[in-house]
């Protein structure tokens, strides 16, 4: 059973990660899109392997390699809605997405690694083209959490960020 992370991960656009070392405030906007298309690349080559060992949880309260791939799959598909709320409307506040649900109702530990690949790379592709196209006082539109966080479309991206690189740190355990 995993879990639930209940944490506030906002902290992140204060201060690096001391897990994977991110520098996130540091993140310069423009360079997300080739960070989100890097990282995409880095978890296609990892789900290339082994299926057996894909599906195999470290510990029965982590997701395995595969789960995390269909995580950062679904935020880069949610991080994209999100964006596209907050480039056509003022001061959207985005609905609530629980990720553990999600998990277990999408079977994430069951899905055809092949086909997570794939999908994961295409969901990467569209949210680092638009991000791309994100430019002048874009930057500062801004949307919110129904938890009350505020970002701009910039601290947005940077939060978006360390996210996928996260989860590479979590089963891969390299630090960027």
């Amino acid at each position: 059973m995993i879990t639930p992370d209940t944490k506030d991960w906002t902290w992140v656009l204060e201060r690096s990660c001391d897990d994977c070392g991110l520098d996130t405030p540091a993140v310069v906007r423009e360079n997300v899109p080739g960070m989100v298309r890097a990282n995409a690349a880095s978890w296609v080559e990892l789900l290339a392997a082994d299926p057996a060992g894909l599906r195999r949880r470290p510990q029965p309260e982590v997701w395995s390699p595969l789960e995390y791939a269909c995580h950062v799959r679904d935020v880069f598909r949610l991080f994209d809605r999100r964006l596209a709320l907050m480039l056509e409307q003022d001061d959207p506040t985005f609905a609530n997405w629980d990720q553990d649900e999600t998990a277990v109702a999408e079977r994430y530990g069951e899905q055809d690694p092949a086909v997570v690949s794939a999908d994961l790379a295409a969901a990467a592709e569209q949210l680092a083209q638009s991000f791309a196209q994100v430019s002048g006082v874009q930057w500062q539109r801004t949307g919110l959490r129904t938890d009350g966080a505020r970002f701009t479309v910039e601290t947005f991206a940077q939060y978006l960020i360390h996210d996928p690189v996260h989860h590479l740190y979590d089963v891969t355990g390299e630090r960027v």
